[in-house]
């Protein structure tokens, strides 16, 4: 088993790495809790494979627990799904020193996380992701959120966890479709600012997804690393040191807006064709070699994942995903930072361009 720890202070946590964790979560989370009694929330996918054997794991430890199993899907990040989530944490009695475990992908862990951040003025958390884009991303840091009509995530907290227990075991029954979404997030550590690890994906990355133990542990840690020593400096993103966790996600959450935040475009899906356009818009203004825009756009292609519009099936003009972006929650003074590169590993922050001239470029590189 491995350990890290997200340095917030007094609300540090650790993350623990190691196969077996689900089956062994109860020693972990005991020692968290004022009294014996926990709620698991979890969807209707991951329910039949892992929540018994968690449940089995706390009551071995004399731990009493309930269940909700919500509909799989990013629609249940929602208005309607905070709902349900609060009212029955209410009605089960949840006490502000309670821990709600989250079993899940990043849809539960993002819901879950936002209503103990509301319920009862706060309450605790515990992450137990079982998709790779939950494992090493989403988990980590404390961002939590819901949907709404005008975007994505424009509706939450920062509510940071008290433990993220990773299994990477539970990767074996992920769809291949939703393991290449996670792995774009993995991608994005190497572009942001390891381009050595961007090499190594290269090399690795269709091992990867084929199963390779090894690889799957190194990427899980390695991205897990980086994540927790970026929001231990910048936990709120007040010093654009967190933001570039962001590249690749203002272009792709506007193509999740244009596809409904459906099936049609998985958010790990959009992210990766959001850096492949964020690469080349960068090329466009002459900040980045073409070279390692084309890189990365080769490298995403070669495991399967959209690249550019086309690939992403989404056809709608640059003006109206523009407009998709001009409701990010990261808008300030009326200017869209967006997180361009000057090379692979090379992120960084801007507001230099406007909106105009991304719908411009996005006309022209369909």
């Amino acid at each position: 088993m491995q350990r890290l720890t997200v340095a917030l202070g007094a609300r540090s946590y650790d993350i623990l790495i190691g196969d077996g964790l689900l089956a062994d979560a109860g020693t972990h989370i005991a020692p968290l809790l004022r009294r014996l009694r926990t709620m698991i929330v979890t969807d209707q996918h991951v329910a039949p494979h892992y929540l018994a054997r968690l449940e089995s794991s706390l009551q071995a430890q004399g731990i009493t627990t309930s269940a909700l199993v919500l509909d799989a899907g990013e629609g249940t990040k929602s208005w309607a799904g905070l709902s349900k989530l609060t009212e029955w944490l209410i009605g089960e009695g949840v006490e502000r020193s309670d821990h709600v475990l989250a079993l899940g992908g990043g849809v539960i862990g993002d819901l879950v996380g936002f209503a103990c951040s509301i319920v009862k003025r706060g309450c605790q958390f515990i992450q137990l992701p079982t998709t790779l884009l939950a494992q090493v991303d989403s988990s980590v840091g404390g961002k939590t959120a819901i949907n709404v009509a005008a975007g994505k995530n424009l509706v939450g907290a920062f509510h940071q966890p008290a433990l993220v227990l990773i299994d990477p075991t539970t990767l074996s029954t992920l769809p291949r479709r939703e393991l290449g979404a996670g792995y774009a997030e993995v991608v994005k550590y190497g572009l942001i600012d390891d381009a050595e690890f961007f090499t190594w994906c290269e090399a690795n990355g269709a091992a990867l997804l084929a199963g390779d133990s090894a690889a799957r542990h190194h990427a899980i840690f390695h991205s897990v690393s980086a994540k927790a020593r970026i929001v231990a400096a910048d936990e709120r993103e007040t010093q654009d040191i967190r933001a570039l966790l962001n590249l690749g996600h203002s272009f792709g959450h506007a193509l999740e807006a244009e596809t409904g935040y459906s099936d049609l475009l998985l958010h790990g899906e959009a992210v990766a064709a959001g850096m492949a356009l964020a690469y080349r818009f960068s090329v466009a203004q002459g900040l980045c070699p073409a070279d390692d825009a084309q890189r990365v756009r080769a490298h995403l292609a070669s495991v399967g994942l959209p690249h550019n519009l086309e690939s992403a099936e989404v056809n709608a003009d640059g003006t109206i995903l523009a407009a998709h972006m001009s409701h990010d929650k990261k808008v300030r003074g009326g200017k869209l930072p967006l997180i361009l590169a000057r090379g692979i590993g090379q992120s960084f922050v801007t507001e230099e361009y406007g909106l105009d001239l991304v719908a411009a470029f996005l006309d022209s590189d369909q």
